[in-house]
């Protein structure tokens, strides 16, 4: 039987939204093969190659651990195992969420009870607001849901590998932003930002996640291609 494979990521394009101060992205041609034939003033252009400028938190990306704080310098994404970012995964449904409402603890444990799931060692965990949908290039698609501190650290004494989110943060910028970045550093896990399709996971259970980084020496992070996999 095929496996069914579920896209989870943002596409990446030229000034596609990004998070307050990071760099825009950029995108020209680079070469075409006309060039590379030779042809002098073609009339048309096939792009052979794009230059990309763009920051490691651009789309859908995973944070490093030496991204949640400054004590945490050298733990870059090229030396976090490859094993936290193939796991099992499970996704919550949280998408009654309004802008900018917190997400706790005691909220992740009733959305188990209603899926009949248990948060597992190692697991990515998701949490479908259905903020992409709704929001996506809109004034209002910096102002998602975020989780609580609490949240954070009770999904750190559950040794997740990941949670992953649609927002551009995994927190509230303001409220709980910050602190659950140094959260996911002090436990030493790490989490996903700017999911799509979240919506065609709940209700079936768990699913393979996978989301490799690039190999970026001394990188804060890194896009991703995301996926979930049934077999």
């Amino acid at each position: 039987m095929t496996p069914e494979i579920i896209d989870l990521s943002q596409e990446i394009y030229e000034d596609m939204p990004v998070y307050k101060g990071l760099p825009q992205v950029k995108m020209s041609v680079h070469n075409t093969h006309e060039e590379w034939d030779g042809i002098e003033n073609p009339t048309t252009i096939t792009p052979s190659v794009y230059k990309l400028e763009l920051g490691e938190h651009t789309g859908t990306h995973v944070d490093a651990i030496n991204h949640m704080a400054a004590k945490h310098k050298g733990k870059s994404i090229d030396t976090m195992p490859l094993s936290m970012f193939y796991t099992e995964g499970i996704c919550l449904d949280f998408s009654h969420k309004g802008l900018k409402e917190l997400i706790s603890s005691k909220e992740i444990e009733e959305a188990l009870r209603k899926e009949n799931l248990e948060i597992h060692q190692g697991d990515t965990v998701l949490l479908y607001t259905d903020h992409y949908r709704k929001h996506f290039n809109t004034d209002n698609w910096k102002d998602g849901p975020g989780i609580t501190v609490e949240c954070a650290e009770y999904l750190g004494t559950k040794k997740i590998a990941a949670f992953g989110v649609e927002t551009m943060s995994p927190g509230v910028p303001g409220v709980s932003n910050k602190k659950v970045h140094h959260v996911c550093g002090d436990y030493g896990f790490t989490h996903y930002e700017n999911m799509i399709n979240l919506h065609k996971l709940i209700g079936r259970g768990r699913f393979r996640f996978i989301a490799l980084p690039l190999k970026i020496k001394g990188g804060t992070g890194s896009p991703v291609r995301a996926i979930a996999v049934y077999e």
